[in-house]
């Protein structure tokens, strides 16, 4: 496959931006960037974003020629100043401890972080419910399922065993059978639980309509279908195929129709009720890594449509949405990712997670990633 002329400048530029972001927010962890100057919004902990952080400076370290053993330091520091989360109760333990550490290499610190996350989100796991409820760290009621609580915990729980890989499968099902309509609507990302009537409920919000959450579902699909975070030598039973389940084939189908993946905007509005806000370009390069992950499903009959998608996103995001190095402004920001557009916040931004999808994206496209694994 030949690479694009255009993927490795872009790559640079993206990654150039990470060492400057770096410098500038020190032991804190980069947020969301004001489009006119690049200045970052920071958290002390990370959030539900600190991994993706943390993987971007993974990938600044893998991508210079002979690895620079200060990127790895400050990638293997970084890492470890995620271990707090391992025990909270978030189902965003997936978003942060699989891709803080995933992208790790010759990092015991990182393995043994990713091992522990994966046995303390194996505890949390809830049978009775068939998921790792979202948790009340962040906020709310504890026993809720949302679209941003599947990618990332899939390939965590799977990293667990045998019985993680069966959880990883369980919990990945019962979020599609909950947002999966099966009427051609749109995806609903976000349920609680209702103890008194035992049944689960939408939430407001977010609604259906998210796009975000779109892609955070196609995401975990492909990384269910793919297998990652699995250890292809372990044994064990294969995962729990119930009755009356669609096959996670089947859901990528809808998935890939009813959220417009092939066919609607390379550069969907944050909330698709209302097509003329705010686009959010994270969505954009969260599904060009779902779908680039796709196109490696094998026999699937989606490959070449979603391969050649992934490379149309990834060329306009490019091309359209991030900043050059001309001066006027830091080069290597991916502007207009919406943080949350229902409460107006950084609506035209960078996000830390849109350039690390975006980063992850490229590389992959460059051959650098195996997608396979992260």
């Amino acid at each position: 496959m030949s690479v694009p002329d255009w993927a490795e400048p872009a790559l640079a530029v993206v990654l150039h931006r990470v060492g400057r972001t770096a410098r500038q927010v020190g032991s804190r962890f980069p947020l969301y960037a004001e489009p006119g100057d690049g200045r970052w919004t920071t958290t002390g902990r990370g959030s539900w974003t600190g991994g993706f952080w943390a993987g971007l400076l993974w990938l600044r370290a893998r991508h210079r020629a002979g690895v620079s053993p200060s990127d790895v330091l400050a990638a293997s520091a970084c890492t470890a100043r995620l271990a707090p989360w391992a025990g909270s109760d978030t189902a965003t333990r997936g978003l942060i401890l699989w891709y803080g550490t995933a992208l790790a290499f010759e990092d015991k610190g990182a393995d043994a972080l990713r091992a522990r996350a994966a046995r303390s989100v194996l505890d949390a796991w809830d049978p009775r419910h068939g998921l790792v409820p979202w948790g009340a760290a962040l906020g709310g009621e504890r026993l809720r399922a949302r679209a941003d609580g599947v990618p990332g915990l899939v390939p965590l729980l799977a990293a667990a065993g045998p019985e993680g890989r069966r959880a990883a499968d369980a919990h990945l099902r019962r979020h599609l059978d909950l947002c999966l309509p099966g009427d051609g609507r749109r995806p609903q990302p976000s349920w609680r639980y209702d103890e008194t009537s035992a049944t689960w409920t939408a939430a407001p919000e977010p609604a259906a309509g998210w796009t975000r959450g779109e892609a955070w579902l196609l995401l975990a699909v492909a990384d269910g279908l793919l297998g990652v975070g699995a250890d292809r030598s372990a044994t064990g039973p294969a995962p729990d195929h119930r009755p009356g389940t669609a096959t996670l084939a089947e859901a990528a189908e809808q998935l890939l129709r009813t959220g417009e993946f092939l066919t609607g905007p390379l550069i969907p509005p944050a909330d698709a009720r209302h097509p003329d806000g705010p686009l959010d370009t994270s969505a954009a390069a969260i599904a060009a890594v779902a779908l680039r992950k796709l196109a490696l499903v094998p026999d699937a009959p989606w490959t070449t449509a979603c391969s050649a998608r992934s490379d149309a996103i990834l060329h306009r995001l490019v091309h359209a949405h991030l900043t050059p190095s001309d001066g006027t402004r830091p080069g290597g920001m991916l502007l207009d990712g919406c943080y949350d557009s229902a409460e107006r916040t950084a609506v035209w931004h960078e996000l830390v997670w849109g350039d690390f999808f975006l980063a992850l994206g490229l590389a992959a496209l460059r051959g650098d990633v195996d997608l396979t694994r992260v």
